[in-house]
């Protein structure tokens, strides 16, 4: 996962990489990179990348928001941007809270945000994002068991970045300096921190350098990525690591339809060593409107110190633990008009070396292992058609992924994991513009994984905008089903939120 194209994974523990999720009020686009082709973004990119763009066409004004719903929820925000000749800034400030919709599962959660353009005319443009996100949260069931359910948790999540783009010639450079920062506490009585409580520190301090040129033989692109990791922890102890990123790939351009890109990402870590990741995309112009594309290479993902160090009562790490690899295909067709855009794929994804958690024993402990094998495969398409109707715009979204897993049997007794991906996962979406002031949205998502009863959740909203007002009702989970994500944990039921934004 990555902001405007910085790096932000957890050397502590992959998950609290979204802690970084900036709200909504920040973000102009949302770019996501599948399969192989994210090797260019170095470790733990095994099955993708996402990367949010925060805006940057900015005027000068401001929003204010308030808010409450269900479970007690409160939110309220205040967001203001200067437009200046030259640059401007944009910030934002955020609070949501509620009081859970189950036992122990209230939450308060902070954010601010500051994006500085400075120079946007001169040689060297700058570009200063300031951003913080604090989360208190009951955990109930979360971790360790769905019976534990007194579990508590904060983080914090911090990052400084400063970067530019740089155009001379044939040359683009894009340099940035960057740093990220991680903070974890967790109880596992909430009420009782003394009987056993985790605090965790991260810090990743870089600076990268991402280019590419332009000749007569194609593109180029190439970086370098340096970073230090550190950790402070009374369970994982302190320790750092250093790691050098490096890629680099071709744009061949073969007659007038067939593109061929081959590329390689290099990483050196002062405690792993080094590891060298080839790979390959190819596209095809069938048409104006048509081009098939295919794409083959190797991603892995380094452990976290989590798997590495981590010890309790009933888990421990193992210090020799192996990267996890994949070599992963994809086979794809897209078709792309203002009136109707489709795209169908087939993956495939062999993976090895999975860490998993097993025992000889029933009373025996934990112990992370490299010791899973797993191959994923599926196919997935999308149909979006926007349209015209009464004279306002609308849109049609339809998508399907198929999904299977097949785990090769090891072994084992005892394992703690399991593989449960969603097998079928169908969703559509419909956005109305009833008039110029008056909006809706109507989305339904069906799931289900192996062995288990499908589901199906509706969402709704309705806006409506009144000069420099704007009210907005949503309603989530319409249908009130019930289901479990993660871990087992139960979602919400039947929720609904109201909100009030004014303009200036």
């Amino acid at each position: 996962m990555l902001i405007d194209g910085i790096k932000l994974d957890d050397a502590q523990t992959g998950h609290h990489s979204l802690n970084f999720l900036p709200p909504l009020e920040t973000i102009e686009r949302i770019e996501i990179i599948k399969g192989p082709a994210a090797r260019v973004f170095g470790q733990n990119a095994l099955t993708g990348a996402v990367n949010i763009v925060t805006k940057k066409e900015l005027t000068t004004g401001g929003t204010a928001e308030i808010g409450g719903g269900s479970y007690g929820q409160l939110q309220g925000s205040l967001s203001l941007s200067k437009r200046e000749e030259n640059g401007g800034i944009f910030t934002h400030f955020s609070r949501i809270s509620s009081d859970g919709y189950r036992y122990n599962s209230d939450f308060k959660n902070t954010t601010a945000f500051i994006k500085v353009s400075l120079a946007e005319a001169q040689k060297v443009p700058l570009e200063v994002l300031v951003f913080f996100s604090g989360r208190k949260f009951g955990a109930n069931g979360f971790y360790v068991s769905p019976d534990a359910k007194d579990q508590y948790e904060e983080t914090e999540a911090s990052l400084i970045a400063v970067q530019s783009k740089i155009q001379k010639g044939n040359w683009v450079l894009k340099p940035n300096v960057y740093w990220r920062r991680g903070q974890d506490h967790y109880l596992y009585l909430r009420a009782q921190p003394e009987v056993y409580e985790n605090w965790h520190i991260t810090h990743k301090v870089g600076a990268a350098l991402n280019s590419s040129y332009v000749s007569s033989w194609g593109t180029t692109g190439m970086g370098v990525d340096l970073s230090r990791v550190s950790i402070a922890s009374n369970n994982l102890g302190y320790r750092t690591r250093q790691l050098a990123t490096f890629f680099l790939e071709h744009q061949f351009r073969l007659g007038k339809r067939l593109e061929l890109t081959p590329g390689v990402a290099v990483n050196l870590y002062s405690d792993f060593g080094g590891f060298t990741y080839p790979g390959v995309d190819l596209g095809f112009e069938i048409s104006t409107h048509w081009q098939a594309y295919a794409n083959l290479g190797y991603t892995y993902r380094i452990p976290t110190y989590t798997n590495l160090y981590y010890e309790d009562r009933t888990t421990v790490g193992n210090e020799n633990l192996k990267p996890e690899e994949a070599l992963a295909t994809e086979l794809g067709i897209r078709h792309n008009t203002p009136s109707f855009r489709f795209y169908a794929a087939y993956f495939d994804r062999r993976a090895e070396n999975l860490i998993d958690y097993v025992k000889p024993l029933e009373e025996a402990p934990w112990e992370a292992t490299n010791i899973q094998t797993l191959d994923s495969r599926g196919f997935e398409t999308e149909i979006n058609l926007p349209f015209i109707w009464n004279k306002q715009p609308q849109n049609l979204q339809l998508g399907y992924t198929y999904l299977t897993d097949d785990l090769r049997k090891v072994a084992v007794n005892f394992s703690r994991y399991s593989i449960n991906s969603l097998k079928h996962h169908f969703t559509a979406s419909y956005r109305a513009a009833v008039s110029s002031t008056l909006q809706g949205f109507l989305g339904l998502k069906y799931g289900q994984r192996p062995q288990l009863e499908g589901y199906t959740v509706v969402d709704a909203n309705v806006i409506w905008n009144l000069r420099s007002f704007q009210i907005q009702t949503a309603v989530y989970n319409l249908l009130n089903q019930e289901y479990s994500e993660t871990n087992l944990v139960p979602m919400p039921g039947r929720n609904a939120r109201l909100s009030l934004r004014y303009s200036f």
